[in-house]
């Protein structure tokens, strides 16, 4: 029997950290970020929670420091299933600029993206995959709500997926 895998998913923190983060993620194994860091404190939050793995790709509004330290994507596997993710991604039907061709030659099982603030979990049979973006945690951008996504990875399988509400965009203190 395989051990089961708690991820926390989160994007377009955009610098902004706030203690409904660091609650909802403390438990995690894991914990990803589909980019749009916006300051390193962010990524030392993470660290501080203490997963046992981080998977972080850089996004457009991340400077020098941040894309000398992660990548712009990432494709890894866990107990059999493949993932993928880049922050600019696009959604099912309009794809950003060489995603669809990435999708087509990696064919990962799970497509995790950010940018677009906007929450979607969606299966897309052109490519015979689950697309997902956690939406935005941060204060910056046109979202109403701040979001992330917690999930398991458990016998090959995604499991106990869960959308979490960290509240209004604009009602939250961070560090």
């Amino acid at each position: 029997m395989q051990q089961v895998v708690k991820i926390g998913l989160i994007s377009d923190n955009h610098g902004h950290w706030d203690e409904r983060l660091s609650h909802h993620l403390q438990d995690c194994d894991e914990i990803w970020h589909a980019g749009d860091i916006g300051r390193l404190e962010v990524t030392d939050a993470i660290d501080a929670l203490k997963p046992k793995q981080t998977r972080i790709v850089f996004g457009n509004i991340d400077n020098h420091l941040i894309r000398a330290e992660f990548d712009e994507e990432l494709l890894w596997e866990i107990q059999g299933l493949k993932f993928y993710m880049t922050h600019i991604g696009g959604r099912p039907g309009r794809y950003a600029k060489g995603v669809r061709a990435a999708l087509l030659q990696h064919k990962p099982d799970v497509f995790v993206c950010g940018h677009s603030h906007l929450l979607l979990i969606k299966r897309d049979a052109s490519w015979g995959g689950l697309y997902v973006n956690p939406g935005a945690c941060g204060m910056h951008g046109f979202h109403k709500k701040r979001t992330l996504i917690k999930f398991e990875v458990k016998n090959g399988k995604l499991d106990q997926m869960q959308v979490i509400e960290l509240g209004d965009r604009s009602s939250s203190r961070g560090v």
